[in-house]
Formats: structure tokens, sequence, C-alpha cells
């Protein structure tokens, strides 16, 4: 099995953490699962709003509380991937993002990164009681359905968004811990 460990963002991950994000900017790729860090106007700005977000007191209006995680390779500390982690859903996260988000750096896909990241955050879930779990992906993100599809996800339906896009919506039971 791969060896690659989920830990929280701190101070320590801002370099690394701005490299991830102008690897996405320069491949014209989504940074999906990084809790907006496409949209933060620095790391500083970023790491205080992720941890407000894991708490249901503190989060953002219009947020449900998240636990956002670095997807790290121990053998050398390289930061490969993120994943984002909805406590539970509202009503755009049912249609559209579900519980979990997830992206692993351009440069490092295709060596079974993603298909790690979500199989350790399905284990996050089930300690969090969640009894199953929607993870969606454009309907084009082939790499991304497989990814759920190797980790038990049932394709639900398509939906179809506001920008002519299709998401595919899949469930994954969680068996109890």
């Amino acid at each position: 099995m791969m060896s690659l460990q989920l830990v929280f963002p701190s101070e320590e991950w801002g370099d690394q953490v701005l490299c991830y994000r102008a690897e996405f900017l320069e491949a014209g790729d989504s940074l999906d699962g990084t809790a907006g860090l496409a949209e933060a106007g620095s790391f500083a700005a970023w790491l205080a709003a992720v941890r407000r977000n894991r708490r249901e007191e503190t989060a953002l209006p219009g947020m449900v509380p998240a636990t956002t995680l670095l997807a790290v390779r121990p053998e050398d500390g390289r930061l490969v991937g993120m994943i984002d982690i909805r406590h539970r859903l509202n009503d755009y996260l049912l249609q559209f993002g579900g519980h979990i988000g997830y992206s692993v750096r351009p440069s490092q896909r295709r060596q079974g990164y993603a298909k790690e990241m979500l199989r350790q955050g399905l284990v996050r879930c089930r300690e969090m009681g969640l009894a199953r779990v929607l993870v969606t992906c454009n309907r084009e993100n082939c790499a991304s359905a497989r990814t759920i599809l190797a980790c038990g996800g049932v394709l639900e339906d398509e939906r179809e968004r506001e920008d002519g896009g299709v998401t595919q919506r899949y469930w994954i039971a969680l068996p109890p811990a």
C-alpha cells in the first residue's frame, strides 16, 4: 500500500501550499478540495479560514463545517494533494459538491494518490459517524470517477449545473467503526 499521510495545514506548510496553488493555476486546472485556496488573498488568510471552518459555531456564513487536510508523501515531505471533508451537506453540496472534495497536484497524478487520499478520507468520515458519503465529480473527469468507483462509489445520478456541465453523484456506504 502506498505511503501517504493526511495532516492538518499549519504555518510550516505555507510555501508548499502556495507552490501547490501555483502549479494548478499554471496548468489552468481547478483547485478542488482546497477550501477556496484559488481565491485566497494570502496563505495566512486561507489558513485562518480553514481553521474557522472546522467548527459549526465558527464556520463562515453559508459554509458547512469541514476538515481540510494536506496529503503528504512521508519519504520526502512533499505536498501531493489536498482533501476537504465536509461534516454535513447543505443543499448545494447535496446536489453538486458532496461530503468530500480532493485534488492531486498535476505533476503527481496517475500514481494512486487520489485513491489513497479518498480511502483515508472515508476512514475519517466513518470516525465522524457518517454512515454513507456523497462524492461527486464532473462527468468528463474519468480519472476521478475511477477513483470513486475503486473506493466503493455507486453512481446515483447525474445533475446538470448552471454552467452546462454535468456532475456525477456517487454514494459510498461506510461500514460501522
